[in-house]
């Protein structure tokens, strides 16, 4: 009888093993983290919060362009670490139901073995009873080898009926594999929907298609304020940081100025994230110190007010050579005509989609502000207007597609309060609320790469959003 019993030890041992692998390590291998798997029909959605991503925008209300992608995380494409874990899962799984199947096809056969095994039993039991009650007409002898064979297969009894209960087991497994696989096989084919080369493809077309969108759009004006975004605390209070507008797509340099006066060190990061984390890249040594922190970065070279003067300064990052310097006529400087704030602020240099400007005050418009359009190269004044806006009185200003516009305070409840034209020299008072969360501002300025405002707030270097109201230009347009 040892070897029916050697062959149900090993099956329920099996058995035992595939027990404890579907209870311990199916259920964390199945979870992937951020997908819950039933063994139902039913597939839980992966979160769009947690498997989703908008890749890249742009709005167009009230006539500007709308370009918005949206796809699934990286993480989720076919060749990443999930990716590869599900596709190891299923393998597993698939791997499981041979061996249950192959597990299944013996107990059958071993079944059928004990069911005959349990005829025969049970046939023997009634004999064995029957020949007890006459056991007086049979030898002894006999009888005893009788009774030792029945000894023998009454322990086969409970063997018996826990491999009944265990073959219906065995059942039950098999059909949670099948349906664990169905699951797993839905999502592999949910995931390969995504393609990742494809998706880079449809990402990159699609960026080209918001790219040529922004193109056509004209000069707008100024509609909202959004913000900020706290990008980095540094510095004294009073300082500029900014990128320059004309840099390629690649090229995401940041320059720092930390004061408004007695410092003459520029310093370079390769990037946002180098600037955030303190990785500079390069420092730059003026031969001039600077005024006030209304300096711009345009088109490779630093504008600046050299210190105690009107005169405004080129520097070359590249030559690191001053290319240009020249005298701004009749401009106030050394905290004559400041804004609200001070800190020789009365030259203000700034970029936007024109070109390059000077905003300024002069004792020929009465202290009021004069706004000149400069050479980029020889800093020429090409041409200039005169305003009815005391200088003295704005907090900050900034050009946007040859508009100046200018906020009433430096401090809380600052507001762009006044704009002029230079496309029409007219003026109107506006109401264009922003958040000045550090309550004060000493430098605002307009980058028309980014479509964004940087400013230097109490230490804080911050980022606003804005919002322009466009025409979109159309092939007709000439």
């Amino acid at each position: 009888m040892s070897p029916p019993l050697l062959k149900l030890g090993a099956v329920l041992s099996t058995m035992a093993m595939i027990s404890n692998w579907m209870s311990q390590t199916l259920p964390s291998l199945v979870g992937l983290n951020t997908t819950r798997i039933t063994t139902s029909d039913t597939l839980t959605q992966i979160s769009p919060k947690e498997g989703w991503q908008v890749y890249s925008s742009a709005q167009d209300p009230d006539g500007r362009c709308i370009c918005t992608v949206v796809a699934p995380e990286q993480n989720l494409c076919s060749r990443d670490a999930k990716s590869r874990q599900l596709r190891q899962l299923l393998e597993k799984v698939q791997n499981m139901s041979q061996s249950i199947e192959v597990l299944n096809l013996r107990t059958q056969r071993d079944f059928q073995y004990v069911l005959k095994m349990e005829t025969q039993m049970k046939g023997l039991k009634a004999k064995f009873r029957q020949i007890e009650d006459d056991r007086k007409t049979l030898m002894t002898k006999h009888f005893q080898e009788l009774k030792e064979k029945m000894d023998e297969l009454l322990p086969l009894i409970p063997v018996l009926e826990q491999y009944k209960t265990d073959a219906k087991l065995i059942t039950q497994f098999k059909e949670e594999i099948r349906n664990l696989s169905t699951v797993l096989t839905g999502i592999q084919e949910e995931i390969g929907a995504y393609d990742y080369e494809e998706l880079h493809q449809r990402v990159v077309s699609l960026e080209t298609r918001l790219r040529d969108c922004m193109k056509k759009l004209t000069c707008g004006k100024l509609m909202k304020i959004t913000g900020p975004i706290t990008v980095k605390i540094s510095g004294t209070r009073f300082g500029a940081w900014m990128t320059d507008p004309l840099a390629s797509e690649k090229n995401n340099r940041v320059w720092y100025m930390d004061s408004y006066t007695n410092n003459k060190i520029v310093r370079e990061y390769k990037s946002i994230a180098d600037f955030v984390s303190g990785a500079e890249s390069r420092t730059y040594n003026l031969p001039f110190k600077w005024a006030g922190t209304n300096h711009v970065v345009y088109n490779g070279s630093l504008y600046f007010n050299k210190y105690q003067s009107n005169i405004i300064i080129k520097y070359s990052f590249d030559t690191g050579r001053v290319l240009a310097q020249r005298s701004l006529e009749y401009a106030g400087f050394h905290n004559v005509y400041p804004y609200t704030w001070g800190g020789f602020s009365d030259i203000d240099l700034m970029a936007d989609e024109i070109g390059l400007w000077a905003v300024y005050a002069t004792n020929q418009n009465a202290g009021n502000i004069v706004i000149s359009q400069l050479n980029q190269d020889t800093l020429e004044v090409l041409k200039s207007w005169s305003t009815g806006y005391p200088k003295r009185s704005a907090g900050e200003s900034f050009m946007i597609c040859g508009t100046l516009y200018v906020t009433n305070s430096h401090l809380t409840g600052a507001k762009v309060y006044y704009s002029y034209s230079t496309k029409t020299s007219t003026y109107e008072y506006t109401d264009i609320p922003f958040h000045n969360q550090y309550f004060h501002i000493s430098m605002l300025d307009y980058n028309a790469r980014d479509r964004a405002l940087y400013a230097w707030n109490n230490g804080h270097q911050v980022l606003f959003n804005v919002t322009l109201f466009h025409i979109i230009k159309t092939e007709d347009d000439t």
